[in-house]
Order: structure tokens, then sequence, then C-alpha cells
């Protein structure tokens, strides 16, 4: 039954990946709200799945305390938005380490390409103003696909 509530509890998560994604894309913002969601659904993942409080717990908390701290730079440099902050530090509660580390890589390749897409985009619409990427929807990409390897990789 356990793992059954797990499966669920990452079909939650996936659809809360999309819902932030598909508002990113639409409006540039990440509610608060969502990315709270997303950080509190993993403790009954946690839960679910096994993991001791220590040490397991506490390095899911001071990895993701450590993406925090990362990408709070980069917001304070104005290369990310608040809620994608918020919303990378989240996620990175559901993952190990090393699952870290390829959203990190993942995330940072689709970013890559949605940033080309929409600059392409907004240089032939001859569009003024500062382009705003919904990098929402690369993190999303990301926690996506790491997720999808969860169930697809089984047979490797």
């Amino acid at each position: 039954m356990p793992g059954i509530v797990a499966d669920i509890l990452v079909a939650i998560l996936a659809a809360m990946l999309l819902l932030a994604a598909a508002g990113d894309l639409k409006s540039r913002t990440i509610p608060n709200w969502l990315n709270a969601a997303i950080a509190l659904a993993a403790i009954p993942f946690w839960w679910m799945t096994g993991l001791a409080l220590w040490p397991e717990i506490a390095v899911q908390v001071a990895v993701a305390a450590a993406v925090l701290l990362l990408f709070a730079i980069a917001f304070h440099f104005g290369a990310m938005g608040g809620g994608d902050v918020k919303m990378v530090s989240a996620l990175a509660l559901w993952l190990p380490p090393m699952a870290v580390l390829k959203l990190l890589v993942i995330m940072s390749l689709a970013g890559g390409v949605l940033t080309l897409a929409m600059l392409i985009r907004h240089k032939l619409a001859k569009s003024q103003g500062q382009l705003e990427i919904p990098y929402g929807a690369a993190i999303a990409f990301g926690g996506l696909w790491l997720i999808s390897e969860r169930y697809l990789n089984q047979f490797g």
C-alpha cells in the first residue's frame, strides 16, 4: 500500500508541475500556494518511501536549502524569478542529491532551448521591452523527466 500512495503522490507532483509550467507560460508567475504545495507534499512522500529522518530527510532538506541559496543569488542578479527559485527548491525536496544534479542539468538545457526559442520569437515579432523567460516551464520539464525515469528506466 505505501508504494501505491507514493505513486499517487508522484502523480500529484506531476500535475502540480504541469500546472506551474502552464501558469508560468501564460502569466510569467508561479503562485506561492503552488510552490508551498509542492514542498509540503514531499513530507508524506518521504514517509511513504521509508526515508529516515536522519540522515536521508536531513540530506533532502540540506540539498534543497543549497538549491534555494544558489538560485536566490541568481534572483538577486535578476537572472531568475522568485517563483522559479521557490519551485526548483521545492522540487529538490523530492529528489535524492544525485537526481537534483540531473535536474539542474536537464532544466538548464531545457531553459537554454526555451530562451533561444523565445529570443527568436521576440526578434521576429520585433517586440519591444525586456524578454521574460518562463523558466518554470524548464524546471517542470526537468522534474517531469526525472519522474518519468522512475517508471520507465525500471527495464534497463
